[in-house]
């Protein structure tokens, strides 16, 4: 069995240099993530969140320190391999859902199965995934435009996970929901953890950091 966490950070520091100045968005972040944890990132506007969560789905790199994926050290990592570690380890949930418009529900599930098998989907995984997350055949031939909020985030939440992550990373996932849809998603979010799935979430909303089984407060760059 493999003992490594699914993520460790050391001493992340983000800088990103302006010309009014250099500003720090992380600074000295070390924090471990375990298999099966479900993590709320909270703090106030600028403190960072958002920053840890794209390095920790290796959207972008530390200026100094190291992000360890299963004992594997990301810097070390060149692009194509960062690629691939995106497409085969971590699902992404949005606050804005970020589909493709102009293709339907089921397509916009099956694309990241394209992208990593070259060929579409002939085992019913996909229809399984939406009709999981409560999309229906009729409305997974619906495009993004013609579905609900709640819909939407239900077929990225479907598409998230098509390639079976480790990891699941949620950037405000009930942001753009209204208190009920909101609900309604945390509710599919904490029966994904609660078989396994690992979860990170930044969310400003207590309640919905209550879902978690930990939350993590950021201030000024740094885990409070």
């Amino acid at each position: 069995m493999d003992e490594k966490p699914l993520i460790e950070l050391a001493g992340v520091t983000k800088v990103y240099p302006l010309p009014s100045g250099d500003v720090v968005a992380l600074d000295r972040v070390s924090l471990t993530i375990e298999d099966g944890e479900f993590v709320a990132i909270m703090g106030p506007s600028g403190s960072g969140k958002s920053t840890l969560l794209n390095h920790l789905g290796c959207l972008d790199r530390p200026t100094s320190g190291d992000l360890y994926i299963r004992g594997r050290n990301t810097r070390e990592m060149n692009d194509c391999e960062l690629t691939e570690l995106r497409l085969n380890t971590i699902g992404y949930i949005f606050q804005r859902f970020n589909l493709i418009p102009l293709l339907t529900a089921y397509e916009n599930v099956e694309y990241p199965f394209l992208l990593k098998h070259r060929k579409p989907d002939d085992t019913g995984w996909v229809d399984s995934l939406l009709g999981m997350v409560g999309i229906d055949r009729a409305m997974a031939a619906h495009k993004p435009p013609e579905l609900s909020g709640g819909q939407q985030q239900r077929v990225a939440i479907a598409r998230a996970l098509v390639n079976d992550p480790m990891l699941l990373l949620c950037d405000e996932p009930t942001g753009n929901l209204d208190s009920v849809t909101g609900h309604q998603i945390m509710e599919v979010l904490s029966e994904l953890n609660e078989k396994g799935r690992t979860i990170l979430m930044v969310t400003h909303d207590p309640e919905v950091a209550k879902c978690a089984r930990r939350t993590i407060v950021m201030r000024d760059g740094r885990v409070a």
